[in-house]
């Protein structure tokens, strides 16, 4: 009876094992492997000095540079996740409470940006926005402006791309949620007296906040995190925390300065994620999904 209890009790993990070990292989055992990395020291000759030093860390945390960075790489999230949030939800109701056939080539068309390279779709903004592309040569045709605006390498820019980028993430989320929502409770809403406008108010936007929650953490982590949008359609002065990790890796070659810049924005967006889940409630967010 004992061996039982115990089978019983180690079965979950004995499931659970192939998936843990994986996690344990390709996110903690590299992880582990960059923090202690952050400790080691570049020296003049270039050579990485092993050891437990915090100059990386003083660096990092006491230079005014960083924090502005990592700053403005929170606004600027903060503010495409918003964007997607207004942009996304449009689209996603639209399809959602579609009666037509159509829903599946919606949906289609929806997914159909991701078929394409991340960096083909931020680069083809370049042929839209440059001096030469093709909103200033409308412009210019239309007579509207004199000489060409300047439209690309500025923050604007990059934020557009980001929406750009993201904004499927947010609508499939929002409509899988709008999707889950039982048409009867609409009806019901309307049998009592409720304009569609209230019915929208009071059933279907609570009742959809799930999907639109979870699209806004996605979106927010995603483009906190990025790298080929500021390198490609933003200038000197837009760069954002992901980039000063590749410089410092990439150019200076300084890997223990790029491992405490990464442990850095690791840490700032899992303590996002842990205050989103307190205030919103990530659980609840994946249960409304089941």
């Amino acid at each position: 009876m004992l061996m039982d209890g115990r089978a019983s009790a180690m079965r979950p993990w004995l499931l659970l094992s192939p998936a843990l070990a994986t996690v344990t292989l390709l996110l903690v055992v590299p992880v582990m492997f960059i923090l202690v990395y952050s400790f080691w020291l570049r020296t003049a000759t270039g050579a990485d000095t092993s050891g437990f030093h915090l100059d990386n860390w003083i660096e990092v945390l006491t230079d005014p540079f960083y924090r502005d960075i990592l700053f403005k790489t929170l606004r600027i999230a903060l503010v495409t996740t918003l964007f997607c949030i207004v942009l996304g939800y449009v689209p996603a109701y639209f399809i959602a409470m579609s009666r037509t056939g159509n829903k599946t080539l919606l949906l289609l068309l929806l997914i159909l940006p991701f078929w394409i390279s991340y960096i083909i779709r931020t680069m083809s903004w370049i042929n839209i926005l440059g001096a030469s592309g093709g909103l200033n040569s409308l412009l210019l045709t239309l007579g509207i402006i004199s000489e060409p605006m300047r439209l690309l390498y500025n923050e604007g820019s990059v934020i557009l791309g980001l929406v750009h980028f993201l904004l499927p993430f947010m609508v499939l989320n929002v409509y899988v949620s709008l999707e889950a929502i039982d048409r009867n409770l609409l009806d019901a809403a309307r049998s009592l007296g409720a304009s569609d406008l209230q019915a929208f108010r009071e059933v279907t936007l609570p009742l959809s906040m799930p999907g639109l929650a979870a699209g806004a953490l996605l979106c927010f982590v995603l483009s906190a995190g990025t790298y080929i949008t500021p390198v490609v359609l933003g200038g000197p002065r837009d760069a954002m925390f992901a980039n000063l990790v590749f410089d410092a890796i990439i150019t200076q070659l300084d890997w223990p300065l790029g491992s405490a810049l990464s442990i850095v924005l690791l840490v700032v967006l899992g303590s996002v994620v842990l205050v989103y889940n307190r205030l919103v409630g990530v659980g609840q967010i994946a249960k409304s999904f089941g």
